[in-house]
C-alpha cells in the first residue's frame, strides 16, 4: 500500500520535504542500544499525531501554524495509558484525522501494546504516553533543546525502559 504523506500538504510545501537531509552537525546516526529484556521492560508510546485529552488539555496550536505555515507547535502532551471514557482530540493540519477519530489506536496503539504485555513479550505498558505534533520544520531548535529533553525526563521519571515511535 502506497501512502502519500504529502497528500494533505499544500503542493508548495513539497520542495521543503521531498529531499530532506540531516543538518551539518548531525553526521552520526542517533542510536542507543536496548540492553534490557523486552519481557522485563516498561514501554511507552510516542505519537506524532498531535493528540490531547478533550476538555482536559490544551490542544496543539493550530492557529499559529495557520498564520505561520512553516511553524509547528513544539510542545507535548502526556496521555494516560488507561483512557477510560476520556476522548482524544487530534490537532494536526497535515494529516487527515478521520481514521484516528474512528480508532485512536491508529495513532496511539495502546491495544497492541496491551496485547504484547498480555502475551508476555513486553513486561509492562508505561502509565503514560507522549504525543507531539509531527510537523516541526521551523521549530527544531526548540524541539531539540527543550521539548525532547523534557520528554526524556518525563519518561525516565516514570520508569520507562523503551519507547515505541508511532508516527502518523
Amino acid at each position: 500500500m502506497l501512502i502519500d504523506s504529502y497528500k494533505f500538504l499544500p503542493r508548495s510545501f513539497l520542495p521543503l520535504f521531498e529531499h530532506a537531509r540531516p543538518l551539518p552537525e548531525e553526521s552520526a546516526p542517533v542510536w542507543a542500544p536496548f540492553t534490557a529484556r523486552l519481557a522485563d521492560s516498561t514501554i511507552a508510546l510516542l505519537t506524532s499525531a498531535g493528540l490531547s485529552l478533550a476538555g482536559a488539555q490544551e490542544p496543539f496550536d493550530l492557529d499559529k501554524e495557520r498564520n505561520e505555515p512553516t511553524w509547528g507547535d513544539p510542545s507535548f502532551r502526556v496521555l494516560p495509558h488507561e483512557l477510560g471514557d476520556r476522548r482524544l482530540v487530534m490537532s494536526h493540519l497535515h494529516v487527515n484525522d478521520a481514521d484516528v477519530r474512528a480508532d485512536p489506536n491508529v495513532a496511539l496503539p495502546v491495544d497492541a501494546l496491551d496485547d504484547l504485555v498480555a502475551d508476555g513479550m513486553v513486561g509492562r505498558a508505561a502509565p503514560t504516553h507522549v504525543s507531539v505534533m509531527g510537523y516541526q520544520q521551523a521549530g527544531l531548535v526548540v524541539w531539540r533543546e527543550e521539548t525532547a529533553p523534557a520528554i526524556v525526563e518525563h519518561l525516565r521519571a516514570q520508569g520507562t525502559d523503551g519507547v515505541v515511535l508511532a508516527p502518523v
